[in-house]
């Protein structure tokens, strides 16, 4: 089967503004203030951009406000109340405290655990991960990393035993090297499965679609597609290829099989072969998300409708209903022989591993359904998640401004963010929020902000007009915990911190499609 993975994970975040304001715009709190100690990151600067005050009232700024911005904390920042309509520009509200060194609200502690697990880090954008957590580096066909995760062990000496169960009624004479052929035979059917993966990775190179690896795991195996096929059409195709290769297989060794003599050890093998691979194109060809044949269905309902959306809540629901029927229809066919084995043959064991396996198949194939509707979800709400709207207002700030009165100086501009410029006015540096943070009060008119400030590299210079995906994928080539965001022109627009968007992203996917 093959399985679509998603290009990172932002979370929702900055209440946006209902109204317009002029130039970019976003409330900071007192200086005076005392702020808690939070966790600085030489890596991750965070903080807002400057901005001189004014603009026209067409293009959205993050909104003026009279309360303090969000303070870090060990956490995360402050969890905004979620709206139905993202707004031109985030707003401060009674969850966003605007100025530097508000304690952070605890309901984002849930959130940001939330975002850790989709591969983001505290204040950092979401990130995709190195790799498939403890799996054995096979190859790289195509240019696309192979894994074998630590599961396939444990299936590959169940099929062993198993197999080698089968084989002693077969070929008794085969004694204990029975276990041998046996593993040779697990060995073969998952290098069958590969090619079944790996007609999947080819469609989807051919298609422009990046895959980020195969994996080769506890019931079969994964190509992690990391976007979204442009039509119904490439959908379809994407997911027939897999199927159709085990197929292809399955009449291949069906073929070499009638070259050898039957009841021989490659006899019993190429049957055995022939046999599993036509299960495992049958089984894919199910019309149930996440099987291949529920990809298919997917792709006729979005022909027909118009709207992708739809044809994954088709595909996903009748994954479910598939889910249901395995884990009750395999223990009652198994039982009433219509699987090969007569009924009085069958042991209570018997009984109990087909009732396992019923419920091990059925548990994957309903969470595949879920989570194939929640990454629709999400792909259906990254358009909302825009640079622009998320910006922050920011002041510029010279290298020897003490913190204090850069800090009076955001109060009086209503901005959330420092940037510091040097003498003609270009950007140089993004002064860290939680570096703000870990200055007292006493001491922050004899700290200049250049000491607190990130060096701009070209990585932390988004453009206001990405979204989606796009600025997913700038900040995941390029962490940090701030960004410069700049128009196309070069003039600043304000400072775009990876709180705000990880929030975000949480925001988009609590709401309903």
């Amino acid at each position: 089967m093959d399985e679509s993975g998603g290009s990172g994970q932002p979370r929702s975040g900055t209440d946006e503004a209902t109204e317009r304001h002029e130039g970019p715009q976003a409330s900071t709190g007192p200086a005076a203030d005392a702020p808690r100690p939070g966790p600085e990151s030489p890596e991750d600067p965070t903080g807002p951009k400057p901005t001189e005050p004014g603009g026209s009232t067409e293009t959205p700024h993050p909104a003026e406000g009279t309360q303090p911005a969000p303070r870090p904390s060990d956490e995360s920042p402050a969890t905004p109340r979620p709206s139905d309509e993202p707004p031109a520009h985030p707003a401060p509200t009674d969850d966003t405290p605007s100025h530097f060194g508000a304690p952070s609200d605890p309901e984002t502690t849930g959130a940001a655990r939330t975002l850790a697990k989709s591969g983001s880090g505290k204040g950092r954008p979401p990130r995709r991960e190195k790799g498939p957590g403890g799996g054995l580096l096979m190859g790289r066909p195509f240019g696309v990393p192979v894994y074998v995760a630590p599961s396939w062990f444990l299936v590959a000496a169940l099929i062993t035993w198993v197999f080698g169960g089968q084989l002693d009624r077969v070929l008794p004479e085969l004694g204990a090297l029975r276990y041998l052929v046996s593993l040779f035979f697990a060995v073969a059917f998952y290098a069958s499965v590969l090619v079944h993966e790996l007609a999947h990775t080819v469609a989807a190179l051919r298609f422009g679609l990046p895959v980020r690896r195969i994996q080769l795991q506890f019931f079969g195996g994964v190509s992690e597609i990391e976007k979204e096929s442009e039509t119904p059409g490439r959908e379809f195709v994407l997911a027939f290829v897999g199927p159709l290769l085990s197929l292809v297989l399955s009449g291949v060794f069906y073929l070499a099989m009638q070259t050898v003599e039957p009841g021989t050890v490659p006899g019993v093998l190429l049957g055995g072969l022939m046999i599993s691979n036509l299960i495992v194109a049958v089984f894919n060809l199910l019309p149930g998300l996440p099987l291949d044949g529920g990809r298919m269905l997917r792709a006729v309902v979005w022909k027909i409708t118009g709207k992708p959306m739809s044809g994954t809540i088709a595909a996903a629901w009748v994954g479910r209903a598939l889910a249901v029927s395995v884990l009750i229809g395999l223990p009652l066919l198994t039982q009433s022989g219509a699987l090969g084995d007569a009924s009085e043959d069958i042991g209570g064991m018997d009984t109990v591993m087909d009732a396992l396996l019923a419920a091990i198949l059925a548990a994957i194939i309903w969470t595949g359904a879920g989570n194939s509707l929640r990454m629709a979800r999400l792909r259906e709400h990254l358009p909302e998640l825009r640079a622009r709207a998320l910006t922050r207002r920011a002041v510029p700030v010279e290298t020897s401004t003490p913190l204090s009165e850069a800090l009076r100086r955001a109060n009086d501009a209503g901005a959330r963010a420092l940037v510091v410029v040097d003498a003609d006015g270009q950007p140089l540096s993004l002064v860290r929020e939680a570096a703000i943070v870990g200055v007292p009060e006493h001491r922050r008119p004899w700290v200049a902000v250049s000491g607190l400030a990130q060096d701009l590299t070209d990585g932390m210079r988004v453009s206001a007009e990405l979204a989606g995906e796009d600025l997913l994928d700038a900040l995941r080539a390029n962490p940090a915990t701030e960004y410069l965001v700049v128009e196309e022109s070069g003039e600043i627009y304000g400072v775009l911190s990876a709180a705000d968007v990880e929030r975000a992203f949480v925001k988009a996917m609590a709401r309903p499609s």
